[in-house]
């Protein structure tokens, strides 16, 4: 009982509640749901890594950031990328961080269409980045090719479901990755890794030959640096002519207004680097309302719900399969719960978050909160499992950005005192709002205060 109830809280945590089981399915259908869940979980509460591995796991560099890897070698002066081995490119097996995947898909006939821009340009694909399997999770951690080591902290999860293209980053072996975001994948990874990460606007690139997950309602592409002018190059690839809108959105911080949403379980030591980098840079900070709050918990919610639900549509064909983890198949049954339960209010309610958004924005450029809300967990000692990637889901404060369609972006924050040595902020901006958003990255990336701030003191 005890394990059934720490299913159902790992539940309510991605949206289901056991009230909606109950109101859909009535007592003994509810009864029979629990019983599946309870077979269904508990050899994986305890265990995550039962993938059959067929020979030796495979590992393309030390710290399992690549699936392939072609370093660069002698190619000077071309920007080193690092593609997600959700996009499919020409010649390649795409994986999607599956075994299965990996001994039963063929190679790729043409990359996928946001490649074109790379392909044209000044470029070197140094490989092909490690993820969560199918990209079913936020803790970044992969049961086969191994977990990506948190440059900053190999005890920590580098975050998911993007890990590799952040590590890749974090440890200077990419200078851009491209990562896919559907719930925080791109954000959450580089919160961890204390890199960029920046969240597209949704339909902004496209998605043809991309894995998919939840591709007619959340997914996105976009690029992750260590700095803006790298992430800036990056966007550029996947988004041509980025760099001079960019450049014509330059504005001072001072002429800028942020609503600053506070969030109930944040690391107080998160909240106050938050604020301290925003009011060293001068911009102006306003706080969001308790309404505005409640409405953001609840699109949370109902965005959790849709991601996990289409995580079915897209994937339960892979259940029972040889070489897909227990884990990942746990969270693809999750997923038919979802939509047998909570999908169609999910989606359904989605309008009115999307007009409470347009209704914040008319007050305001931007809103600023951390991305996650902690720092990165430790990694579990007996392996991932569908109840430690519930409470790292439960973390994150992005889903309801995917939610919207809206872009966003994680920018790293330095944070004192003991742990790592820096947090994230999560900017959410309009739609197509991107250049501006990365303009404000640059502000909070530069090392100069605000000078009528240092007159004050």
């Amino acid at each position: 009982m005890e394990t059934i109830n720490a299913v159902l809280k790992a539940m309510r945590r991605c949206g289901t509640t056991a009230r909606q089981i109950a109101g859909v399915c009535g007592r003994e259908k509810r009864r029979l749901v629990l019983t599946r869940l309870f077979l269904l979980f508990l050899p994986i509460c305890f265990q995550g890594c039962a993938v059959p591995r067929l020979g030796p796991r495979p590992s393309a560099t030390k710290d399992h950031a690549f699936i392939t890897y072609w370093p660069a070698g002698n190619e000077t002066g071309k920007l080193r990328l690092a593609v997600k081995d959700v996009i499919d490119m020409k010649g390649e097996v795409t994986t999607a961080g599956s075994q299965y995947l990996a001994g039963t898909n063929k190679p790729a006939t043409r990359d996928a269409k946001c490649l074109a821009p790379a392909r044209r340009g000044n470029v070197h694909i140094v490989g092909k980045t490690n993820l969560t399997e199918f990209a079913l999770g936020t803790s970044g951690l992969n049961e086969y090719y191994g977990t990506p080591v948190n440059p900053l902290a190999h005890h920590r999860i580098p975050g998911g479901s993007s890990s590799g293209s952040a590590v890749a980053v974090a440890s200077g072996e990419a200078d851009v990755a491209f990562g896919s975001d559907t719930a925080g994948s791109i954000r959450v990874p580089a919160a961890c890794c204390g890199i960029l990460g920046l969240k597209t606007t949704f339909g902004l690139v496209p998605l043809d030959g991309v894995f998919p997950l939840s591709p007619t309602h959340l997914d996105t592409i976009g690029p992750m640096a260590a700095d803006v002018p790298r992430l800036v190059q990056g966007m550029e690839l996947l988004n041509p002519g980025f760099s001079a809108r960019y450049r014509a959105a330059a504005t001072p911080a001072e002429r800028i207004t942020i609503g600053r949403l506070y969030l109930d379980g944040t690391d107080k030591r998160i909240d106050r680097a938050l604020d301290n980098a925003l009011n060293a840079k001068g911009f102006r900070v306003i706080p969001l309302d308790d309404r505005f709050k409640a409405a953001w918990r609840e699109a949370q919610a109902n965005g959790s719900t849709v991601a996990i639900a289409d995580g079915w549509l897209s994937n339960h064909k892979y259940l029972g399969k040889l070489g897909v983890s227990l884990t990942t198949q746990s969270a693809i049954q999750l997923g038919q719960i979802q939509l047998n339960t909570a999908y169609k209010g999910a989606l359904k309610a989605r309008a009115t978050w999307r007009q409470t958004l347009r209704n914040v924005f008319e007050h305001v450029d931007f809103i600023a909160m951390p991305t996650m809300q902690t720092l990165a967990p430790r990694k579990p000692l007996f392996g991932r499992s569908a109840l430690f990637e519930a409470r790292v889901l439960g973390l994150q404060n992005t889903v309801a950005v995917n939610y919207a369609g809206n872009p966003a972006i994680a920018i790293p924050i330095p944070l004192r005192g003991r742990g790592l040595p820096v947090t994230s902020l999560q900017l959410v901006g309009p739609n197509l709002s991107e250049p501006r958003l990365v303009n404000a990255a640059r502000l909070l990336a530069s090392r100069e205060t605000n000078p009528t701030l240092e007159n004050a003191r």
